[in-house]
């Protein structure tokens, strides 16, 4: 077995968020270009615990950054700091994961998100 192997799965670490500057539980992050969800509020350390596989309920707009845009099952979901809620269909943004659920065009709901797909 290779000795150089630090954890057997990567899907929950304690990270220094990207995004946003001071994650909640519950809250879509960033870390780089890897998007999760923080587990806990971020530590005194800076840290946060984050996961990043899985499927978590998650309030999405409808908006391509521009205008009102649907959301379909199976649409990608991007990371837009600029928008809130932070998660859209906004392609200038950081490829977060895949709506499991539809969102009216110009609606904000909270669906099911596939994270980092």
């Amino acid at each position: 077995m290779a000795t150089n192997i630090v954890y057997n799965d990567g899907d929950r670490l304690a990270v220094v968020c990207t995004q946003p500057a001071t994650p909640a539980s519950g809250d879509p992050v960033l870390f780089g270009q890897l998007p999760g969800v923080a587990l806990t509020s971020e530590h005194s350390d800076g840290t946060t615990s984050v996961q990043f596989e899985g499927v978590a309920e998650l309030s999405v707009i409808a908006h391509n950054g521009t205008a009102g845009a649907a959301v379909a099952a199976g649409d990608v979901v991007y990371y837009d700091s600029a928008a809130t809620p932070v998660l859209n269909v906004n392609t200038s943004g950081v490829r977060y994961g895949i709506a499991m659920e539809a969102v009216t065009s110009g609606a904000t709901s909270t669906i099911q998100v596939r994270i980092g797909y």
